[in-house]
């Protein structure tokens, strides 16, 4: 069963001290109710711990953590997961704005859909989204991965690198140099082996959004792009 966390009114200093108090006395399995979306839950937790958040949560639940399991049976605030290095979350409902931002490794799954820029500059690590994401998704992400299963709005993969974003659904508009390719097998394997098994479906229309390369060095015929970008 393992432990159990009453958050109520509690401020999220007393809660988190709580459940950092439990797995330094050995518990690797820990439920938190009445989370009330209560912001920076679950931060800088470093062990190979399950934490599991009864109810929504707010801003920056889980960011900086190398290790643990977290699951959210609700929603998310802003900055999810900012910054994790290792382990996974899980998020029933939807999340907010900077879902999964300079994340380098790790899975992050939002069953439902995330508001602006969900995984910008992400340096690694995998973002799923069952639902549509908002724009400037997947801004000037350096590495890792972005699957969303639905639509995606406007400025999709604005000034990426060596990201990159799988779309199921429809693009609105690309973001500066983010251009589309036709996924290759390799890249169907990858959807399969990480979409089937959490229960999402692999729709054939999948699109992969990769980096132009016409920013990654300073071109002065190509000054009006440059323009946009900043």
């Amino acid at each position: 069963m393992g432990a159990e966390v009453q958050a109520g009114n509690r401020s999220s200093r007393e809660i988190n001290q709580e459940i950092k108090d439990l797995i330094r006395s050995g518990e690797n399995r820990i439920r938190v109710r009445g989370t009330q979306a209560q912001h920076n839950l679950a931060v800088g937790i470093l062990s190979p711990v399950s934490i599991s958040f009864e109810g929504s949560v707010g801003y920056y639940c889980g960011g900086l953590m190398d290790g643990p399991d977290v699951e959210i049976l609700g929603s998310a605030g802003w900055g999810l997961g900012e910054s994790m290095a290792a382990g996974t979350i899980q998020v029933t409902g939807n999340a907010g704005n900077g879902c999964g931002a300079s994340i380098r490794g790790g899975t992050l799954v939002v069953r439902g859909s995330t508001a602006a820029r969900a995984g910008i500059s992400m340096k690694g690590g995998l973002l799923i989204i069952g639902g549509g994401c908002g724009y400037m998704t997947g801004f000037m992400s350096q590495k890792g991965t972005v699957i969303v299963c639905g639509n995606a709005g406007p400025g999709l993969g604005d000034s990426m690198y060596e990201g990159r974003i799988f779309v199921g659904g429809e693009i609105q508009e690309l973001g500066n140099d983010a251009v589309v390719e036709e996924p290759d097998q390799e890249d169907w394997d990858f959807l399969s082996r990480n979409l089937e098994p959490r229960g999402f479906p692999v729709p054939s229309s999948f699109k992969k959004v990769v980096a132009g390369r016409r920013l990654w060095n300073f071109n002065r015929k190509e000054r009006d792009l440059w323009k946009e970008v900043l």
